[in-house]
């Protein structure tokens, strides 16, 4: 099996469409060639609370292990347990142009609209080069967002193989495991978000279940009175029948001839959404009561980690010319 990595940067709350998205299929498909991390040292590219990333940090480990992540099936850390991300990090520096990394999309993006830019928010797509290529991963599943990364890590591995020879697994980017695509609950044109969209707007995972249930009997729906699967002409509709969806394993369309009424829907999938969510947050009512047995997990998932890692920095370190210790 090809070996597969994803990451979780601690910022902003976990929602459905990150459920969807990205945590149940890698659950689903979770083995030996697994690697699941969270990339909290990515969250300090920008303004943040140091609190606040040390509770998202144990919380979204916390909410994987209670989805049902299995770290004894698959490698599963927190990034900054691990110091060879940022050794390797300043070694694929050494290899990476200024301008490769000036190019980012999201650096261009997220620059414009500060007024002190970190030199991490430069740099971090190298580091995150470092977190892929450091597990001799074949394969990322990302977006078409994070696809220029995964690009530059290709980049980065070729040039390395070629001018101090055969070191790094040249990754791939890969499309995700087709999820429901589940939008904003107050805006359904724009993608739920961890850190932009609203309260109104997201189903946390750590909603509780009224709260889950208000907020979709609360969402926009459209100006028409007719439940038809129209993404283009009836958006808020049709996020609702995403959401069922994704929560039923139904076809979005087949769903939409079940419904005369907009209420009869929003009951359905708030229905749908509460059963989906339900264990998730039991589960993880039942770990928060045992940080130290979260934090132990972590801490064996990080040992293991640091063995594959010091053999890949062991490599690059000889490779690029650095005296053995």
């Amino acid at each position: 099996m090809p070996r597969r990595l994803t990451g979780f940067t601690p910022s902003g709350h976990l929602h459905l469409g990150n459920y969807f998205g990205a945590m149940r299929p890698i659950i689903g498909a979770q083995g030996a060639d697994t690697v699941v991390f969270i990339s909290d040292l990515h969250a300090l590219t920008l303004d943040h609370d140091p609190a606040d990333v040390r509770q998202r940090t144990l919380e979204f480990a916390t909410l994987l292990l209670a989805a049902g992540l299995d770290p004894d099936a698959c490698q599963f850390m927190v990034q900054s347990h691990v110091p060879e991300h940022t050794e390797l990090h300043y070694l694929l520096e050494c290899v990476t142009g200024y301008g490769e990394a000036q190019r980012m999309i999201q650096f261009k993006e997220k620059s414009r609209r500060q007024e002190h830019i970190r030199m991490s928010l430069l740099t971090y797509p190298i580091l995150m080069a470092a977190d892929i290529l450091l597990y001799d991963t074949d394969e990322v599943p990302v977006g078409e967002d994070q696809r220029q990364h995964v690009e530059l890590a290709r980049d980065v591995a070729i040039r390395f193989n070629t001018r101090y020879g055969a070191t790094f697994t040249v990754p791939r980017a890969v499309n995700p495991p087709v999820a429901a695509r589940v939008m904003d609950l107050s805006a359904p044109t724009d993608k739920m978000s961890k850190s932009t969209s609203s309260a109104a707007g997201a189903l946390r995972l750590l909603d509780e279940p009224d709260q889950l249930r208000r907020k979709i009997m609360r969402a926009v729906t459209d100006a028409g009175t007719t439940v038809t699967y129209d993404p283009e002409h009836s958006p808020g509709v049709a996020n609702l029948l995403d959401i069922l969806a994704g929560c039923t394993d139904a076809d979005p369309r087949e769903l939409a001839t079940k419904f005369e009424r907009y209420g009869e829907l929003k009951a359905a999938v708030a229905d749908a959404v509460v059963d989906t969510l339900a264990p998730v947050r039991a589960r993880y009512l039942e770990l928060a009561a045992r940080p130290d047995h979260v934090r132990e997990v972590l801490r064996a998932g990080a040992a293991r980690a640091r063995v594959r890692a010091g053999e890949t920095v062991g490599r690059a370190r000889s490779a690029i010319g650095l005296l053995p210790t």
